[in-house]
């Protein structure tokens, strides 16, 4: 018998594939199909209200994986088994599924076979004026919260609140999930329908933990000379808080201070693009109401109203403050204007782009105008429509804007920071946002290319970052204060021109850690894939002992003790940990690979369920090209790997073909930038040429190991090899 994959309620009970996920479901809850597998949830409510807290249901004994909004700004992940461990405005729910239905025990899960695994998916979303969280309870129940984020605004009903869905890939679930929602919502689009910024594929300097607030010309030209005295130049420059007036938000005259824009189109150190910073209202608190060129935006004192999902977790400071002095807010029919006289003078003085920071403040001004979600809507689409107008190539970076009224109305917004700032100053830190981004960018990469932000160069945990922006498939920037930067680190991200070897996709956590928690459990390593163009990449990350979760150490069940100094943890990598590596190998691949570790300069032979072992003490890294080999004429195994001082060194091969005739054959591999170009080969060729020059190689015959020296920048060059 045929089990269908929708969601159904069924005796009190929440059923998928014909497995019970919830018990005790309230009879007011509706269910109303959103496609053939996937359905919505929904509930009634006798007594109409801006807010509303339906039971779902009771959820245990399942693994599960939540992203939630542990402060009103950003997103972390949490992992558990029951109800009571997910956290008010949680925004993504996984499950994980076998034929089981429920955890066998502690040894077994963690080692479950992936053949009978699926995984289901709750995605709270927006439902008309309300935005839906969902929460747990101690009874182990779910709840699901609708709010509209103005009094005035209420329902007694929900249809659409909750997205449930089901699939055997968790990482096509989420996916085709975002897709469906696209198609049936209409008020976001998917990352495939977006225009990319071209700022990602190039080397960035930020100001912000150069100078802070303290940003002047004079720094920003000594930073820029000190990269180029170093050989290392970026080419896109993001000028942070601290150019305005941060009295008036603007000048007397309502500008922005000339000298500080202007020296962007004085710049001569090779920069392509040049983005400004500011803030969704403005500035942090709004602009000034009282000043006479804000009056034709017609601003006013507001004060926030947070939602009570943000006060039961963690209050931030910030909005403690906009909560006692207020918000200069501008009249949501003039917000365009505002942004388009902004980004307009921007744009004639040399600026290329905007960061548009705090944007979730805007679900706390929501109170008289409508809501949140209509608020926030109207915002986003002025901001993006501005963009438009005034930069190419959508030139934004949206930051602080983790809300899924946000998430949910980025039509054309493509780049968006992944995680908390990167806090120089901070050591338990460090851990946390490397997590952080690779769990978050799980949801937020289906909608926007994941921002890992700003890193410094010299930091203790430099390479640690740098590592894992090489395979995050983002823009890579640093924040080095002029004249203090490590060249040989940076040299493993950027090539002589400045580009950076892009990984395609967002770097997202492998299957076997999706439920696990490499940041406190002390056991669990976090492992990053992603893809290149015709290798898979896995960094290999120890994030244990260096830091504590927020909210971790109020919950009563853990009582794990951060351990210090340097830990060991062993796990294990398989090209099986890379997903979709079959769509890059092609359809005569037959599974073998060579996986060539970074750090250790070993190159090994794998099947594709292959295993190698892997140790690493706290804050220690490795990233393993994975290189499907291909066999060429009558038995010559061949794959690329490329440029092995690159962090990302799978990035530097953009394509392979051979040419065989009767008594030869020619490998003919098309890289990018320069230094040692590696490659398998089962055999030693002959002859190498490198745009048709003779050049010496090396053989390694023991593991196949074939190195030939590439000079030049970043383009193209063709590399031949005889046989």
């Amino acid at each position: 018998m045929t089990i269908k994959a929708t969601p159904v309620i069924k005796d009190g009970c929440l059923m998928v594939r014909g497995k019970v996920v919830l018990t005790s479901v309230p009879q007011n809850i509706l269910v109303s199909p959103a496609s053939n597998d996937s359905a919505f949830f929904g509930a009634t409510d006798p007594t109409p209200s801006s807010r509303h807290v339906f039971k779902l249901g009771v959820l245990e004994k399942y693994r599960f994986l939540c992203l939630f909004r542990f402060k009103i700004w950003w997103m972390i992940p949490r992992v558990g088994k029951s109800g009571s461990e997910i956290p008010m405005e949680t925004q993504m729910l996984l499950l994980e599924a076998t034929e089981e239905s429920a955890l066998k025990d502690e040894v077994n899960s963690s080692e479950a076979s992936t053949d009978n695994t699926f995984y289901i998916l709750f995605l709270p979303v927006l439902d008309g004026l309300f935005r839906t969280s969902l929460q747990g309870t101690s009874a182990n129940e779910l709840h699901f919260c609708v709010e509209s984020g103005d009094a005035s605004v209420q329902t007694s009903q929900a249809l659409e609140a909750v997205f449930v869905n089901s699939g055997e890939n968790p990482y096509e679930l989420i996916k085709n999930s975002v897709k469906i929602l696209e198609q049936h919502k209409g008020t976001f689009c998917h990352i495939e329908n977006k225009k990319i910024p071209v700022h990602l594929d190039w080397f960035g300097w930020c100001t912000w933990d150069a100078f802070y607030t303290q940003v002047d010309p004079q720094g920003i030209k000594e930073g820029l000379q000190s990269f180029l005295e170093g050989g290392c130049s970026p080419k896109f420059l993001i000028i942070d808080d601290g150019w305005q007036d941060t009295v008036n938000e603007f000048s007397k005259e309502g500008e922005p201070p000339i000298e500080g824009i202007q020296f962007a189109t004085r710049l001569k150190y090779g920069l392509k693009f040049v983005y400004v910073w500011h803030a969704l209202a403005g500035y942090w608190g709004g602009v000034l109401p009282t000043s006479d060129s804000m009056k034709k935006y017609n601003p006013k004192l507001v004060y926030p109203i947070q939602s009570p999902g943000n006060l039961g977790n963690m209050t931030d400071i910030v909005m403690v403050i906009l909560e006692k002095y207020g918000v200069g807010f501008i009249d949501p029919s003039k917000i365009f204007d505002f942004y388009n006289d902004l980004h307009s003078y921007l744009a004639s003085n040399g600026v290329d782009g905007v960061k548009v920071d705090v944007q979730n403040l805007i679900e706390t001004l929501g109170s008289g105008n409508g809501g949140r979600v209509i608020l926030t809507g109207q915002y986003q689409e002025a901001l993006e429509k501005s963009v438009s107008r005034n930069f190419k190539e959508n030139n934004l970076i949206c930051s602080m804007s983790h809300n899924s009224d946000s998430i949910y109305s980025s039509k054309r917004s493509a780049v968006a920071r992944a995680s908390e700032d990167f806090m120089p100053r901070e050591p338990t830190f460090q851990t946390l946002h490397i997590a952080s981004v690779a769990f978050n960018s799980l949801l937020l990469g289906e909608i926007f290319v994941p921002d890992w932000d700003m890193f410094q160069s010299t930091h203790f945990t430099a390479e640690f970052h740098g590592a894992a922006r090489a395979l995050g498939g983002c823009a890579v920037y640093v924040s080095d204060k002029p004249g203090v930067h490590d060249f040989k680190i940076l040299k493993r991200l950027v090539l002589p021109d400045g580009s950076i070897l892009r990984a395609r996709h967002a770097g997202r956590p492998t299957r076997d850690c999706l439920f696990v928690d490499p940041v406190m459990d002390a056991k669990s390593l976090l492992k990053i894939w992603n893809l290149n163009k015709l290798t898979g990449v896995i960094g290999v990350f120890n994030c244990q002992g260096e830091g504590r979760w927020p909210m971790e150490q109020e919950a009563e069940e853990i009582a794990l003790a951060v351990p210090s100094g340097p830990s060991s943890l062993s796990g294990h990598v398989s090209p099986i940990d890379v997903e979709f590596l079959d769509d890059i190998a092609g359809e005569d691949w037959n599974g073998n690979c060579a996986v060539y570790g970074f750090n250790s300069g070993s190159l090994s032979m794998l099947p594709k369920k292959g295993v190698l072992e892997v140790s690493l003490n706290t804050l220690q890294y490795e990233i393993y090209t994975i290189c499907p080999i291909k066999v060429f004429g009558q038995n010559l195994h061949f794959s690329p790997i490329g440029l092995l001082d690159m962090y990302n060194s799978g990035g530097a091969v953009e394509a392979v073909n051979c040419i065989i005739d009767v008594s030869s054959c020619t490998i003919r591999v098309n890289g990018r930038g320069c230094g040692r170009f590696g490659a398998y080969s089962s055999t030693k060729p002959t002859l190498c040429r490198v745009d048709m020059e003779e050049e010496e190689f090396t053989y390694n015959d023991k593991n196949g190991l074939l190195t030939i020296k590439l000079e030049g920048t970043g383009s193209l060059t063709e590399i031949e090899f005889m046989y």
